[in-house]
């Protein structure tokens, strides 16, 4: 494949061990384990044996997750903190709306308790159960219902987009907030939100402070990264594959080498 007359390096969630560091790098060493999201949305591949990128686009792995659960971590993980906690500013008590049940959305749902929030979680029912053991307060069938059965919330993290995004902005109090990772927020959106309310969409970014507080809610039990499964590099079509199916209930990884 080839993009813009180069080689198109696939992958940016990686996990694996410090093989060398650059003239000036105090924070990592040889041997270190190490998990991160390296310069992204530029080319990082990782989809490969090696990768190069600043240090600190990688931090530490925690002790407790071995490196199939932390490569699952770094992008869905900094996608769900800074949606939730860099842009929304989401406190105790608060009603946050998590709309889908994938690699993001099973991590969001975590962080916002952690943060003591009230966490509704919008799945196909299937998905209910372990939506409910990763601490979800309520879950939505949203094949069988209209959201507005829901009830007003504080926060929308919204990881579905069209058609699904015009039916949020109704749900927010006033003053609330709609974070849209899926797709841009349409004029329409913001017209249709409570006065005070708003809205606003992300592009998830390398970050060592988020992943510093990501490997802190890990170490500390407060945060699993549900894998679904675990693919050779040589059968990444198969793992493509069953991620456009939509029907993931957590990552897929792909472990490099022996």
């Amino acid at each position: 494949m080839s993009h813009g007359g180069a080689p198109l390096r696939l992958g940016w969630d990686v996990c694996g061990q410090v093989v060398d560091v650059g003239y000036g790098v105090t924070r990592l060493r040889p041997g270190d384990e190490v998990f991160g999201l390296p310069l992204f949305p530029a080319p990082a591949g990782g989809y490969g044996q090696y990768v190069a990128a600043p240090s600190r686009h990688f931090t530490h792995r925690p002790e407790s997750i071995g490196p199939v659960e932390a490569a699952g971590l770094p992008i869905a993980g900094l996608t769900a903190w800074q949606a939730l906690i860099d842009t929304a500013d989401v406190r105790p008590g608060q009603r946050v709306l998590v709309t889908a049940a994938g690699g993001v959305g099973h991590l969001a749902v975590q962080i916002a308790k952690a943060r003591g929030c009230h966490v509704i979680a919008s799945a196909s029912a299937a998905k209910h159960a372990l939506l409910r053991e990763l601490g979800a307060d309520e879950t939505f069938d949203y094949t069988a219902g209209s959201y507005q059965e829901i009830g007003p919330v504080d926060v929308v993290l919204d990881l579905v987009g069209e058609p699904t995004l015009t039916g949020l902005p109704h749900l927010l109090t006033h003053f609330g907030v709609l974070v849209s990772v899926a797709t841009a927020v349409t004029p329409e959106v913001h017209q249709a939100a409570a006065a005070g309310a708003t809205e606003t969409e992300i592009l998830v970014e390398p970050d060592l402070a988020g992943l510093a507080e990501l490997a802190a809610l890990v170490a500390t039990g407060r945060l699993a990264v549900t894998v679904t499964a675990v693919f050779p590099l040589d059968q990444v079509d198969a793992a493509h594959q069953l991620g456009r199916t939509g029907r993931t209930q957590g990552k897929i990884v792909l472990t490099v080498g022996g």
